[in-house]
């Protein structure tokens, strides 16, 4: 179940990175560092969860079937620190695009996190980043 979580976060944050059309290396460091950090994996286990990660979001442009997998496998309160990491990830780039606004919102929705609760990681995460 672990690796499905992990499957699906990671994906979930690689069609993040790739909403805006520009998911470039700076946006797969920061997915590789939050894997390693939130799931304790090493860098080499982390780079090929991003890897495959990549290949899932190539063939498969659905996302409910990764949310699925957070929304049962991930308690609510865990759930935001995966929408943490989201944000983190679409600002990696130093900004935010409304397509990735837009993503968030759906990913939250479908893995019932609050806008509330969204928001209050967002800021965070701004707080964080200097942003």
């Amino acid at each position: 179940m672990r690796d499905r979580l992990h499957m699906a976060a990671a994906a979930l944050l690689v069609e993040a990175a790739a909403t805006d059309a520009e998911y470039g290396a700076e946006e797969r460091e920061t997915i590789e560092r939050l894997c390693r950090e939130r799931f304790s994996l090493s860098a080499g286990d982390a780079a090929a969860l991003v890897r495959e990660a990549e290949s899932e979001i190539e063939s498969n442009h659905e996302l409910y079937g990764f949310t699925r997998v957070v929304r049962e496998t991930v308690p609510p309160e865990e759930r935001v620190a995966i929408v943490e990491m989201l944000w983190e990830v679409v600002y990696a780039d130093g900004h935010l695009h409304e397509y990735e606004a837009n993503l968030l919102r759906r990913i939250c929705g479908l893995i019932y996190v609050t806008d509330q609760d969204s928001g209050a990681a967002r800021k965070r995460v701004m707080e964080k980043l200097g942003l």
